[in-house]
C-alpha cells in the first residue's frame, strides 16, 4: 500500500510560479513510475508529467519547457515545479505512483489532489 499526499495547490498568477509536492509512505526510490496529472471539469484525467526510476522524463505538450518533475529520495517527495503559468493551467492535481509494471505491484495509487488555480 502506497499513500499520497499532496501540497502546494492555491492560487497562482498568469506568468508565476507554484511547486507542488507529493510525500509517499514508502521510499519512493522503489516506486518504477511517478507522474503528475490534472483534471478540470468535464475533463479527461491528463498526464502532464513523469519521471522513472532510471531517470526518464515525461511532458504532455501542453506543460513541456514550463513544468518540471523531480524526485528527492531522501524526502520521499516528487514535486512539479509549475513556471509561466497559464490560466489553462487551473485544475486538480493528482500524484500517482505505479510501483512496478510487472506482478502484483502492478498497481495504480492516488493522491486526494491538490487544487491550483490560475488568475490574471
Amino acid at each position: 500500500q502506497v499513500q499520497l499526499v499532496e501540497s502546494g495547490g492555491g492560487l497562482g498568477q498568469t506568468g508565476g510560479s507554484l511547486r507542488l509536492s507529493c510525500v509517499a509512505s514508502v521510499p519512493i526510490s522503489t516506486l518504477y513510475q511517478m507522474s503528475w496529472f490534472r483534471q478540470t471539469p468535464g475533463k479527461q484525467r491528463e498526464l502532464i508529467a513523469r519521471t522513472f526510476l532510471r531517470g526518464d522524463q515525461y511532458y504532455s505538450s501542453s506543460v513541456k519547457g514550463r513544468f518540471a518533475i523531480s524526485r528527492d529520495n531522501t524526502k520521499n517527495t516528487v514535486s512539479l515545479q509549475m513556471n509561466n503559468l497559464k490560466t489553462d493551467d487551473t485544475a486538480v492535481y493528482y500524484c500517482h505512483a505505479r510501483p512496478s509494471i510487472f506482478g502484483a505491484e502492478a498497481q495504480d495509487y492516488w493522491g486526494q489532489g491538490t487544487q491550483v488555480t490560475v488568475s490574471s
